[in-house]
């Protein structure tokens, strides 16, 4: 289900959050309620352990739907849980189980994303949070996967690791099979990270690419954030009543390095929100 051939790229391939509650069905419908054309889901509850079982036969009917309206790539989301650098060896080991076990059961809908908060050192330091999490990687990660696993940008809040494009980039050149990684990058994250989105766009872009490299960005959170520059504070908000604004969120949408990756809302919202923040952004979209 991936994307980015020549005539893809001038697609948008927008979405939100969608329950997993009810299965991929209903998730594929629900997203074509909203007027998405990608969505993304919590591979098992954000804020516990247990997992939903698969139903094959469900799935075989999402990947019919999604073909039939021309999905892009889905960007699953490991739970708010999976601290791949803890400090307690017993969190390590459940983030370790739980993504060993989402990246197989991601393999159901093949050739998709895994995105993860990279983790938080709780003290260690970076240094040790980076390797830790590289560690986790070269673990859980296969030859035979077909899911591109992506790094989170951060926000910097607390002891978060990622919080920058240097710690992304430490974080990937430390894992082994380099090939099944790619990188999410988060507007509200990287605001209040302190990367001037709204003044210095392709500044930004650059940075980005010198640093960690355009090849590795796969896909983009499109979320306003309710804090200034640089504040670490990681609060999102509805699309364009934020301190990153609309009009700025139209040149991350048409920036022409960053066209055909799948775009997802985060924001404080409900499908009424969503479906009328998808709307609108597909209003801007090639303007």
């Amino acid at each position: 289900m991936s994307q980015l051939g020549s005539e893809e790229t001038k697609k948008l391939y927008i979405g939100s959050h969608i329950s997993a509650s009810k299965g991929y069905e209903a998730m594929g419908r629900q997203a074509l309620k909203l007027g998405a054309n990608t969505f993304a889901f919590f591979t098992r509850n954000p804020r516990g352990g247990s997992a939903k079982a698969i139903d094959e036969e469900d799935v075989r009917r999402f990947l019919a739907l999604a073909k039939e309206h021309s999905f892009g790539t889905l960007v699953a989301h490991a739970p708010y849980t999976l601290n791949a650098c803890a400090a307690k060896e017993d969190v390590r080991r459940f983030a370790k189980e739980a993504m060993t076990d989402d990246l197989r059961r991601m393999e159901y809908t093949p050739g998709n994303y895994y995105n993860f908060h990279p983790g938080s050192h709780v003290g260690q330091g970076s240094e040790a949070g980076i390797s830790l999490t590289a560690g986790l990687l070269n673990e859980a990660l296969s030859p035979e996967q077909t899911t591109t696993v992506l790094l989170e940008t951060m926000a910097g809040k607390g002891t978060e690791i990622g919080r920058n494009f240097e710690e992304i980039r430490q974080i990937l050149d430390q894992v082994e099979l380099t090939d099944k990684m790619g990188v999410c990058l988060d507007t509200c994250h990287v605001w209040d990270a302190g990367y001037d989105i709204v003044n210095d766009l392709d500044g930004v872009v650059s940075a980005f690419d010198s640093i960690v490299g355009l090849d590795r960005l796969k896909a983009i959170h499109m979320n306003d954030s309710m804090n200034p520059l640089g504040s670490h504070k990681d609060r999102h908000e509805k699309i364009g009543q934020g301190q990153i604004g609309l009009e700025a969120m139209a040149r991350i949408l048409n920036h022409p390095k960053l066209q055909g990756l799948p775009v997802i809302l985060e924001t404080p919202n409900d499908d009424a929100g969503w479906t009328e923040e998808i709307a609108l952004l597909r209003g801007m979209h090639g303007k």
